[in-house]
């Protein structure tokens, strides 16, 4: 794995004040990926051995964990994370759980995809995270029960080998495992709580599924579409430009902070595979003072082709879906989007079907990830 910045270690008690002011974490280099373990799309925590005193789905929750030191309930301090209970011995002469006792937790992925990183997360959990974690991973056709999953048949490829990890800290690890997975194991030894999980990696969809639909979106992530670059981030990430649905507030978009000089915003994007676009979407829902003025699409056919553009600058409206058919299809691989001269969009939508081409690279690269 590649070397990350490490938190092993105790977190001091909670003083007061501001509860993260002492938390520890970095920027780690995988995290540009999507999070494949994103409730939006679709992930869950399927079971769990023990959840006595957090709740399981709580580790999939957006944004960061919240901690109120006076809330208490009838198990004792209500955590906002996956914590469960103290193990222990078999008896009086061996009280301490043995080194193979722990706890495990069942994700199932948002969309199938290769893993490129994964952050464990102990926020708040200073006197009571594991000593270590793991993290396996499996991929799997179909919607799998919990205990066919643990069936002794199912072979589980690891990910993070078991690993100390820091209490109150966000704990990262770079995964170099080119495979395709569709569920995580995460295991704590021997117990305690994990805040939040997040996996980072890119989409790897099903070929014959895409192919059975025909026409769809071809830049969304749950499909394999993903964000390459873009020129500003400073409001929100441009991933939410092609997360499923429409976006439910002004933060589930795309906003560029203010421009003070004459240039413009943009975002390039890479599609499932070569394809044939045949129409654009771009919504500004819930941009209303801050929506971009104008906007282009252009494309373009590998990484070295010419940028051609498909869609010229056209007005946008504030807090409205717009549409647009093109004249005639276009064939290409990646997709800039040039917003003028700032603000934001919240989606993006490239309607059209893969060419020959891009539906044999797609089908080559599900071999190559064991699909």
């Amino acid at each position: 794995m590649v070397s990350i910045p490490s938190f092993t270690g105790d977190a001091d008690p909670f003083a007061g004040g501001d509860p993260y002011a002492d938390y520890r974490t970095a920027d780690f280099p995988f995290a540009h990926h999507a999070d494949l373990a994103d409730r939006r799309l679709g992930a869950g925590v399927i079971a769990a051995n023990d959840e006595f005193f957090a709740e399981r789905e709580n580790m999939l929750k957006p944004g960061a964990a919240e901690f109120d030191p006076e809330h208490f309930g009838h198990k004792g301090k209500i955590m906002d994370g996956w914590e469960t209970r103290r193990r222990r011995g078999v008896s009086a002469a061996q009280p301490h759980p043995t080194d193979e006792d722990h706890d495990w937790a069942l994700v199932r992925l948002g969309a199938p995809g290769v893993v490129r990183g994964i952050v464990i997360d102990t926020a708040h959990f200073r006197g009571n995270y594991p000593q270590a974690v793991s993290v396996e991973a499996v991929a799997v056709s179909g919607s799998l029960s919990p205990e066919d999953l643990l069936a002794d048949d199912v072979k589980w490829t690891v990910l993070v080998p078991r690993t100390a990890v820091g209490g109150h800290a966000a704990n990262g690890f770079a995964v170099d495992v080119e495979q395709r997975f569709t569920h995580l194991r995460v295991n704590q030894h021997p117990d305690g709580g994990i805040a939040r999980l997040r996996v980072y990696g890119e989409v790897a969809p099903d070929p014959a599924w895409l192919g059975v639909l025909g026409t769809f979106d071809l830049v969304a992530l749950e499909n394999g579409g993903r964000v390459e670059d873009a020129s500003d981030r400073f409001y929100s990430p441009a991933t939410n430009t092609i997360q499923p649905g429409r976006s439910r507030k002004m933060d589930d978009g795309w906003e560029t902070r203010r421009r003070r000089d004459k240039g413009n915003d943009w975002i390039r994007y890479q599609l499932v595979a070569q394809a044939e676009i045949r129409a654009v979407e771009i919504d500004t829902a819930y941009l209303k003072g801050n929506s971009a003025g104008w906007a282009a699409v252009s494309l373009r056919d590998g990484d070295a082709g010419e940028w051609a553009e498909i869609l010229p600058r056209t007005r946008l409206q504030p807090d409205t879906n717009h549409r647009f058919v093109l004249g005639a299809p276009a064939v290409g691989t990646h997709v800039r989007v040039d917003i003028y001269p700032d603000g934001g969009i919240s989606r993006l939508r490239l309607f059209g079907s893969l060419t020959e081409t891009g539906a044999t690279s797609l089908a080559a690269r599900h071999q190559e990830l064991g699909g």
